[in-house]
């Protein structure tokens, strides 16, 4: 799955960190880069993998490290948190704030707790100026509301693996946010995600894997990896009606503008 030389490729959201790549993970670094995948945003979830992904963008240039309690382990933090996640952004200066996000696919009983855990890491990330990657998975009514109530993003960031409704796409680009698209995308009957795909500014436009999770349709191995983000920008560039090599150019330049 070589790809001509001089394309580069951001995968904006990805999970390296993750217990399933340990054994293999060298050989997904060094299949990320054959592929073009210069850069990858790798994203924490919760107090208990920061230290990993620390380690990992320490140890390599290509990662860019994020710092976020993402709403499937809110219930589970402990009291100093918020301060354990103020003392990774002071030591990472580049480092963003992410996982962090609203699910409502999960039991409404947590609804309220994952709100507060929500906007006590959007005031974070204005008050350390840091980009965020959100998570938001039933809940982009009210995700666009909360944003609204805390003034949107003071530095950017994306909705990631966005698989919301193309009418609001508009909304979250005026709250300064950008819109990527996982391997879900890839899937011909995931109709919602597809026609949000058009509905994207060109310099509002990213793609990511989401690894190890959320593999393309046209993969066959067992988990997924950076590597893949060639494939979504095949798919979106189907749906755009564009070049491959546009849609690395267009992504590349927009997540390198995010997390700078």
């Amino acid at each position: 799955m070589d790809v001509s030389a001089g394309i580069s490729f951001f995968d904006a959201h990805c999970h390296l960190q993750d217990d399933r790549l340990r054994a293999d993970r060298e050989a997904v670094f060094s299949r990320a880069a054959n592929t073009g995948v210069k850069k990858m945003s790798c994203c924490g979830t919760s107090e208990k993998d920061w230290e990993q992904v620390r380690e990992l963008a320490s140890g390599h240039e290509s990662v860019h490290p994020s710092f976020g309690l993402h709403p499937w382990y809110a219930a589970g933090r402990s009291e100093q948190w918020a301060d354990a996640l103020v003392s990774r952004l002071k030591e990472m200066p580049l480092a963003c704030v992410g996982e962090i996000g609203l699910d409502h696919a999960l039991d409404e009983s947590t609804f309220a707790d994952q709100e507060l855990v929500f906007c006590k890491q959007l005031a974070l990330a204005a008050e350390y100026k840091r980009p965020v990657t959100i998570h938001c998975r039933r809940a982009f009514g009210r995700l666009v509301e909360l944003l609204r109530l805390n003034g949107g993003v003071f530095r950017g960031g994306i909705v990631h693996s966005y698989s919301g409704p193309a009418e609001l796409v508009r909304d979250f680009e005026g709250f300064g946010l950008s819109i990527s698209f996982s391997g879900s995308v890839t899937f011909p009957k995931n109709k919602r995600a597809r026609r949000a795909v058009a509905a994207v500014s060109p310099d509002r436009l990213c793609i990511e894997t989401d690894s190890p999770d959320l593999k393309p349709y046209q993969c066959a191995a067992e988990l997924n990896e950076p590597a893949n983000v060639v494939l979504v920008a095949q798919t979106v560039a189907e749906l755009l009606g564009i070049s491959k090599e546009e849609v690395a150019a267009r992504t590349w330049q927009n997540a390198n503008r995010i997390f700078k």
